[in-house]
């Protein structure tokens, strides 16, 4: 475990997926960040890499070759190596090895970054292509929040926020978490909020397209709050456990959608996919801020 900290923030980080395990304001205490529950939901803050989401029969094809591929891809439980780089910065990374090359053949050096700025936790992903073909992958964050973050408040108290007024659509799955190929208007309270309740993720993520670039998760009658932004991510999640009162919120930005039901995807012409060509480095950030 890797301890990072400036005047502001404690932040913990796992190799394990370099997945953030804790994320504290040190003014007050709070913890930020889910703390997993077996009953619930054991994951935090997972880096999702080489695949967002699902796989129709958990499987994909490139060059005319069938590889099996789990929910978010390999990277969430893979080891990685840890470079602490100072006090508030630091880096995971993963390389291609025979195990991976098995079901995703591409030499590459996946790396997560992560640097504290005063409130915020600055997350970077890079993807370095070792292989003489551009790699095709998709990128994502999942961290879950803390819902309510203060005593005297419920889930049903908080709200996100979008910083300015804008009509998203809602991308549609099918029963089994795929894509259906169909996409609706889903109106914003004000043109701007979605007021949290437990049944929002009955059908599961709550998954949009042309929405802003950030969002925050706060309540009117607190104090504490936190704000995910990212720059290169064309989708945002919204996320808890389906069908039960789950007392957290995940803010996913996705730089790719899940698989399509009934269809076996060709990772060369799956939509939105990232191309990263021979030698040459991907990177896209996204921000955690807190107050």
């Amino acid at each position: 475990m890797i301890q990072l900290e400036n005047e502001h923030l404690k932040v913990l980080i796992r190799p394990t997926g370099g997945e953030l395990q804790s994320i504290v304001g040190k003014e007050t205490g709070t913890e930020y960040l889910w703390q997993g529950d077996e009953n619930i939901w054991t994951g935090r803050a997972p880096n999702l890499f080489p695949f967002v989401g699902r796989l129709f029969e958990k499987r994909y094809t490139l060059r005319g070759t069938s590889y099996d591929m789990t929910i978010h891809g390999f990277a969430p439980k893979a080891e990685m190596a840890a470079e602490q780089e100072g006090e508030n910065c630091c880096a995971f990374t993963l390389t291609d090895s025979e195990a991976t090359r098995a079901i995703y053949p591409y030499r590459f050096v996946y790396r997560v970054r992560y640097e504290l700025q005063g409130n915020r936790v600055c997350v970077r992903y890079e993807v370095c292509n070792r292989s003489e073909e551009p790699l095709y992958c998709a990128l994502g964050g999942h961290p879950g929040f803390r819902v309510p973050l203060e005593e005297g408040l419920k889930f049903e108290d908080y709200e996100l926020a979008f910083p300015k007024a804008s009509e998203p659509k809602r991308v549609l799955f099918s029963e089994r978490a795929l894509v259906s190929g169909e996409r609706t208007p889903y109106p914003l309270r004000e043109g701007t909020k979605i007021p949290l309740r437990h049944d929002l993720f009955d059908e599961d993520a709550v998954v949009l397209a042309e929405a802003p670039d950030s969002v925050s998760l706060s309540s009117p009658a607190g104090h504490r709050g936190v704000r995910v932004s990212w720059e290169k991510m064309k989708y945002v999640g919204f996320w808890h456990r389906p069908n039960c009162a789950a007392p957290y919120v995940c803010i996913e930005p996705w730089s790719a959608l899940p698989g399509r039901d009934g269809v076996l995807e060709d990772l060369e012409r799956m939509e939105d996919r990232t191309v990263v060509l021979p030698n040459e480095t991907y990177e896209s950030p996204f921000e955690i801020e807190v107050w």
